[in-house]
Order: C-alpha cells, then structure tokens, then sequence
C-alpha cells in the first residue's frame, strides 16, 4: 500500500515532532519512529516496507498501516494507492493575492525596532502629563448618543482591522494563509485570524505574529498620546485611546484565546492548553481525575494551573453577562423602541433607529458566530434527546 501525503512542514517539539499542514492548520504529534515512517513512505516505500525497514534500524515495530489510518484522519494523507482521501472542504485565505514576497518586510527585526519610537515617545508623553489619558466625557463630543455611539463603533471596527491585518500580514509573509473572521469569545463577538499554520514556524516567527495585532495596537496608542501631547485633544483621538486600552486590557484575560493566550500556550509548551484545561475540568466534575494521563508530563502542571484560571475567569464573564450586560442591552433596547415609537422629528427617529442597529446588529453577528460554530453540535444533542424521548415513550 503506498502513500501519498499533502505538503507537510515539521518541528521539533521537546521529544516529539510536530507534524502537519500550514494550508488547512492541521498537526499531530509524533514521535522520532513516526517521523522516519513519514520521511520512508515519502521516498516512495509502500507500508509494509517501511514496517521492516523501521524495525531493522530502530528496532521499532510499528503498525505503519493503523500509524497511516491515524495520519488520514488528522487530514494530512492525500492519497492512499492513488485513490484521494476525503478531507476538510479547502477554506479561501483572505486576500489570497496578498503574496509572502510582498509582505517580507514585516517579519524583519528592524521594523520592529522602529515601533519602538511611537510607542516609546507615548509613555513618555503619559509620564509627563498624565492628564491627556482622556476620561469619557472627552468623547461625549455632541449631546447625540447616536453619534457618540457611531463615532465609537467606526473607530472600533477600523483599529480592529489593522489589528488583525498585522496578524494577517506576518502571517502571509512565513507562507501561512491566513483567513480573517468572526467568532466569539464566550459573549464576546470578535474579530479573529485563523494562524493555525504557523504551527512548525522557528520561534521567533511564532512570537511575531501572536503579538503582531498587540503591537499596532500599542504603536496607535502611542501616536494619539503624542497627538493630545502635542496638539489637543480630539474627540476621535480620544476614542482611540480608549477602545486602544480596552483592547490591551483584554489580551490579558488568557482563560479566552486572546493573543497573549497563545503565547502563554508556546511558553508553557502546551499543544493545546484551553482544550486540555478544559477537558481537565470538566473531568473533575465527573469525579475522573486521570483525565492529564495521555499528556506529556511537563505540560500537566501548567494545565492545572491554566485550569483553575479558566475556571475562574470564564464563570466571572459570565456571570457579568447575565446581571450587568444583559440588562443594560434588554434596557437601551425598550429605550431605544420607546423613542422610536415617540418620535415626532425625523432626526430623533433617525438616532432611534441608529442605537438600535448598534445594538441589535453586533449580536446577531454573535448568534451568527456561535452557531456556526457550535451548531451541528447542538443539533447531534437534540437529535441525540429526541431520539431517548421516543425510546421512553409508550
């Protein structure tokens, strides 16, 4: 039986290779025995010959075929005796024009260097005079909220694309397509760019493009600061000084995959930390308490250390959706119809209108997100519910 794999990339990981595509973000773990398999079925040896001539130099009898099944099921097989393998439906990268020659530059260390000047000359002008950290009466720039509320939802939705662009862009330039989207974050609708190929980059790559986005962000930052230092304050300035220290402030909360997440996860050396704490949770509550076994030992402890922070973190956002976010939108909401059904000029009617698309949009977005997300899975519950049902019923 011969082989035919897609094009891999690997890396060393500790006493394990990982394995896997950069175009689809699929890897596996292997160890030295399962990479030479790889490297002979490669060559073009059929698995029984790669079976004997493992054995012969590692003394390692592996079961290449059941190792082959393994590999097609992750989706890294192309084809077995010719025949294709079924695998994930291919997803367009974004900008898939956008070539790694043309974006290069933003991998070089000077680049990097020089975001040190804005970023640097903003904390000095905050030390200097912390009173242009603006409050939030600085953006109240007219007594229409829907204006306020629009100039904040403009300044918003454009950081958050250059934010994600700097991902998208470093990522490009180590040959990663990487794809812009949507996607929650517990009851948080997120702007988000799949990297999951950057996965056998060396480590300073990795690093680049997990604080790519956190870098433009503090680089903005630190030119509105020198902006109000410099010339005054301004309204729009002053919004992307504080939707800009929102976001920093957010990368922090790891126990979501935020940027600073998955640099936590590379420090630690974890594959998958949020899964694994998780999974390792979840197993507690079930009274299973060997649930970290099947991982190697240097990553059990951070996972437990993960666990309890997810734990933690993960019930207080949630508990903070439920007393304090969920009411304030059900009451801007009856507010908002209420001014809309009373409104007797059409500016009122109009800044109604307004309030309530930024309201009500951004969640259906949500909704939109989560289920397609979490969708089929819901549906394989209810069917799995109905199906107990009419197996109860008389």
């Amino acid at each position: 039986m011969t082989v035919t794999f897609h094009r891999l990339g690997v890396r060393h990981d500790g006493d394990e290779w990982i394995v896997g595509r950069v175009d689809s973000g699929d890897f596996v773990a292997v160890p030295e025995e399962g990479l030479l398999a790889i490297r002979l079925l490669q060559q073009g040896m059929d698995v029984e010959q790669a079976r004997v001539h493992l054995l012969e130099e590692t003394g390692t009898d592996l079961d290449v075929a059941d190792f082959v099944a393994a590999l097609s099921e992750a989706g890294l097989v192309a084809e077995v005796e010719g025949h294709p393998i079924p695998g994930p439906a291919w997803q367009r990268p974004t900008f898939p024009w956008l070539q790694p020659r043309h974006v290069r530059w933003t991998l070089h260390p000077a680049l990097h260097l020089a975001l040190l000047g804005p970023i640097g000359t903003g904390i000095a002008c905050l030390v200097l005079r912390p009173a242009i950290f603006p409050g939030w009466e600085a953006v109240l720039w007219t007594d229409h909220g829907a204006a306020v509320l629009l100039t904040w939802a403009v300044v918003a939705w454009l950081t958050t694309g250059l934010h994600e662009l700097a991902h998208l862009l470093t990522a490009r330039a180590a040959s990663v397509p990487a794809r812009m989207s949507l996607g929650t974050r517990l009851q948080f609708l997120v702007a988000q760019t799949d990297v999951s190929g950057i996965w056998v980059a060396p480590t300073r790559i990795r690093v680049t493009v997990y604080l790519a986005g956190t870098a433009v962000d503090l680089t903005i930052s630190g030119m509105a600061l020198t902006w109000v230092f410099a010339i005054g304050p301004n309204p729009i300035v002053s919004w992307v000084i504080l939707i800009q220290t929102l976001r920093l402030a957010n990368q922090f909360l790891v126990f979501m995959r935020t940027d600073l997440y998955f640099l936590l996860q590379d420090v630690t050396g974890c594959r998958n930390l949020y899964g694994s704490g998780a999974a390792y949770v979840v197993g507690l509550l079930r009274g299973r308490r060997n649930t970290l076994a099947s991982l190697p030992p240097r990553e059990r402890l951070s996972v437990r250390l993960y666990a309890v922070l997810q734990s933690v973190g993960t019930l207080a956002c949630l508990s903070f959706a439920v007393l304090v976010t969920l009411p304030l939108v059900v009451t801007l909401i009856v507010h908002s119809v209420q001014d809309l059904l009373g409104a007797k000029e059409p500016w009122a009617m109009a800044e109604a209108v307004v309030v309530l698309a930024l309201i009500i949009i951004p969640d259906l977005l949500w909704a939109r997100a989560w289920w397609r997300r979490h969708g089929r899975r819901v549906r394989r519950a209810a069917a799995t519910a109905g199906s107990a049902v009419r197996t109860l019923s008389p």
